[in-house]
């Protein structure tokens, strides 16, 4: 008889939060500095908490729009000399918008520590936020989003899942906003956002690279110690609430020869305290190529080149989503197959075989992903953006080494929704596989074309 894997006792054990300063100023900007003498770079990250969820109902777009002209001019600086500014000196600097923060950050030379500072307070404080700039990005947003329904459908399934799955909860608006929100966006808008969500009480800094720490510190508190806070508190989420019964979303796509497909539930938080356990019991469910979703999608029916699962948490518990897709012919059994795992999961599938393999998977993929300057700046800021402790870094590997069989099954329970409470979205021809999917639930229809995702 083969004996299982040993379990993986080496790898990720060294993985550990860097020596690093952190203070929090009057106004209530948090900083924290990561010096790493490495390579002569300094990364820089700014998280300001608000994100989409703050966006106006019926204008989803706002913060992203928001986040994407902060580097299209500020104070003196119009767009391209702003542009010349950054490029000049070999770094970058761009901003994102995510379902509660705004990120605003790139690299530098370390030489040039105080042109960065410069030009981050710039954006942050006096962004110009022009109404020529607004019109272009919001048409470039618009024809991105018409460009997918055209050529690559399958990356809206989880717009639209997520509108369908969370209904009047904030998390269920794109963070990117839809055709028709976003038409409805006027300067005004953005500028009511900004006043009100962006300020120093809803910032996070941090620095990691070849820094002079207490330089920087003295240069951002100069720059940034008397910044305003925000004008509008902070928005507290509600919990999600789980569906009662299966729901479908047809999105119809006419003679398309694919079908996508999106299956979601409620899943947890990110301060959900079992995270390697469930780190583990999604690596080997649908997080790896060897996983039980694609092996019985990909491997063993030949349905797909590729199913997976992940989880997305926020402040409050967000979604636990399957993808994939399947020919048009196939795509009512490519769903039931992938709803069978799931039940097969939530009625015990777990091996110890299989929870030793994902448990090597998961401490060989760890240290890979905090090696750079870059990446302890995005590391530190999650910390610090989901009041994390520390021991969600250092302690990490040795909680991935001591899940039991008996933790997985508890996550399995508590977080991985069972069949029956999920909802699904497919999209593809209506007219050749509506007749596949009505024995799933209650089915709804809307054309691809339509200006949301609603």
């Amino acid at each position: 008889m083969r004996r299982p894997p040993r379990p993986a006792r080496g790898r990720g054990a060294g993985v550990r939060v860097p020596p690093h300063e952190r203070s929090v100023l009057a106004n209530g900007l948090k900083l924290v500095i990561v010096p790493r003498r490495d390579v002569p770079l300094i990364a820089c990250q700014a998280l300001m908490m608000g994100g989409a969820v703050a966006d106006p109902r019926t204008r989803g777009g706002v913060a992203a729009l928001t986040a994407g002209l902060l580097d299209k001019g500020a104070g003196d600086l119009d767009a391209p000399r702003f542009a010349d500014a950054v490029e000049g000196a070999g770094g970058s600097l761009a901003g994102a918008a995510a379902a509660e923060l705004i990120s605003f950050g790139g690299q530098f030379l370390a030489r040039d520590q105080a042109l960065m500072i410069e030009l981050l307070g710039l954006a942050l404080t006096t962004p110009r936020l022009a109404a020529d700039e607004l019109e272009k990005l919001r048409a470039r947003y618009i024809e991105l989003i018409k460009a997918a329904k055209d050529t690559d459908p399958g990356e809206l399934t989880g717009l639209y899942g997520r509108a369908l799955l969370f209904g009047s909860h904030p998390y269920a608006s794109p963070v990117f906003g839809s055709e028709r929100s976003l038409g409805r966006i006027r300067r005004a808008d953005v500028l009511r956002y900004y006043r009100e969500q962006a300020g120093a009480d809803r910032l996070v800094l941090i620095f990691a690279g070849d820094v002079d720490a207490p330089r920087l510190k003295r240069a951002v508190l100069a720059r940034l110690g008397r910044w305003r806070r925000a004008g509008a508190p902070l928005r507290r989420l509600a919990r999600p609430r789980v569906p009662q019964r299966r729901r479908v979303l047809l999105v119809d796509a006419p003679g398309a020869e694919q079908s996508y497909f999106w299956i979601g539930g409620v899943g947890v938080a990110r301060s959900y305290p079992h995270r390697a356990a469930l780190d583990l019991v999604n690596t080997l469910y649908g997080g790896s190529f060897s996983s039980i979703l694609n092996t019985e999608l990909r491997v063993k029916a030949g349905l797909t080149y590729a199913a997976g699962s992940s989880f997305t948490r926020g402040t409050v518990p967000g979604e636990f989503a399957i993808r994939s897709f399947a020919r048009r012919v196939h795509t009512g059994e490519a769903i039931e197959r992938a709803l069978a795992t799931l039940a097969q999961l939530k009625s015990g599938g777990i091996s110890a075989a299989a929870l030793e393999q994902a448990r090597a998977y998961v401490l060989g993929q760890y240290p890979l992903a905090l090696e750079t300057a870059a990446d302890w700046a995005a590391a530190l800021g999650e910390l610090e953006a989901y009041a994390l402790k520390r021991a969600y870094i250092d302690g990490y590997a040795q909680q991935v080494r001591r899940v039991t069989l008996e933790d997985a099954r508890r996550v399995v329970a508590e977080a991985f929704p069972p069949p029956e409470h999920v909802v699904i979205v497919a999209i593809g021809d209506a007219a050749r596989i509506r007749g596949q999917l009505t024995r799933f639930g209650e089915l709804r229809e809307l054309p691809l074309g339509r200006g949301s995702f609603r």
